[in-house]
């Protein structure tokens, strides 16, 4: 009566998304041996930026770390537009195509794909990608299946992120409170970021990240401080400098902040997601130093996580930058050369150098989320 194995069994863990892909991928191939890759990427409307986000490929992966607008990209356009699957059983049909992703998916020798539009509550969200080194692969015998194969998978991702993005509309509305009461402007949030995901693209190669890990790092980085709900206004808000005994005050915000977050994470069931720990670990440990002299816990070096010391970059170099009511905004190269000061002390020398090497990037970033007087 129970011989059958669940050949998806794999899915009802608490494993990375990453990696219930990677069942699904195998589960597929016990049917369908010609499916060389699955890919999914995801889609951000404000920046007009398609991103890499999961795979499951056989070898190298064509497209780590990539991001690239999609209305440049005419023919993954036309598919949200007619918001239909595509069917290529020749990728030579693209040979001449002259965007990088093109030319990527060529060198690694796919010869047919089915894409597949993702949309959320009608609202395009994304891509699947089938991708087989046969050409012809994917033809009417198939294709109702792929239908419905696209779909579940675009059921697995969609589920997850909305679970987090439902979990960051309730951390982002105390958020919101919390910066009515303190003095950050409303770009702060598009600006942290993306200076996060820039950090961490920069640095994936040398600390082995997935580009699961760096969405995450962009989705949870402006959530740092939302600790600061439960400082008192009359530190919070305070003109002056504050005491030591204030001082002690508002440094507990880290700790309270992992608190908060434990607790909606408990409200909304999602406790137990696997990568929560990366939104823990920014909100309690972004105030660390390399040195050792940071708080809450006086850790040093690596024994920061990782995302902590790439949210520390990204804050200070806000900070500097940013037009405050006590402070007048400093141009980047001062910023910079603060910024090259502090690395190796304060600041991880690795994600100081992802900003101040990549400095076209970051000036792009600040024209498409220019501040104006009123955030």
């Amino acid at each position: 009566m129970f011989d059958h194995q669940d050949t998806l069994k794999q899915l009802d863990k608490n494993i990375p998304l990453g990696e219930k892909l990677a069942s699904v991928h195998r589960a597929i191939r016990q049917q369908f041996d010609f499916v060389d890759r699955i890919a999914v990427a995801i889609y951000d409307a404000k920046t007009d930026l398609l991103k890499t986000y999961l795979h499951s490929s056989d070898g190298e992966t064509p497209l780590k770390h990539y991001q690239s607008p999609l209305s440049e990209a005419p023919s993954l356009l036309a598919i949200v537009e007619q918001r239909k699957p595509r069917v290529v059983n020749d990728l030579a049909i693209f040979a001449g195509g002259e965007k990088e992703h093109t030319r990527r998916i060529k060198k690694q020798g796919y010869a047919s794909s089915y894409t597949l539009p993702m949309f959320l509550n009608d609202i395009f969200f994304g891509f699947v990608f089938f991708n087989s080194l046969h050409k012809n692969a994917f033809d009417d015998s198939v294709l109702h299946y792929f239908d419905v194969i696209g779909h579940l998978i675009s059921l697995l991702i969609i589920n997850e992120q909305s679970s987090i993005r439902t979990l960051l509309a309730t951390v982002k509305t105390a958020h919101d409170l919390t910066h009515h009461r303190d003095v950050e402007t409303g770009t702060y949030i598009d600006l942290m970021a993306r200076y996060s995901r820039l950090i961490a693209v920069q640095v994936a190669d040398k600390y082995d990240l997935d580009d699961e890990y760096i969405e995450n790092v962009f989705l949870f980085s402006p959530l740092h401080d939302i600790g600061k709900i439960a400082i008192a206004d009359r530190i919070l808000k305070k003109p002056g400098k504050l005491t030591d005994d204030e001082t002690q005050v508002m440094r507990t915000h880290a700790h309270k902040g992992c608190e908060i977050i434990d607790t909606m994470l408990a409200d909304h069931g999602l406790d137990s997601f696997e990568n929560i720990n990366i939104l823990r670990n920014i909100a309690e440990y972004h105030h660390e130093a390399v040195n050792g002299s940071g708080y809450p816990n006086g850790l040093k070096g690596e024994q920061i996580p990782l995302e902590a010391r790439i949210v520390a970059v990204a804050d200070v170099f806000d900070a500097l930058t940013s037009r405050r009511p006590y402070k007048e905004a400093w141009s980047n190269d001062t910023a910079y050369a603060m910024l090259q000061r502090l690395a190796g002390e304060q600041l991880d020398k690795d994600c100081v150098a992802a900003l101040t090497d990549n400095r076209a990037a970051v000036l792009k970033i600040q024209q498409e989320f220019a501040e104006d007087q009123f955030g």
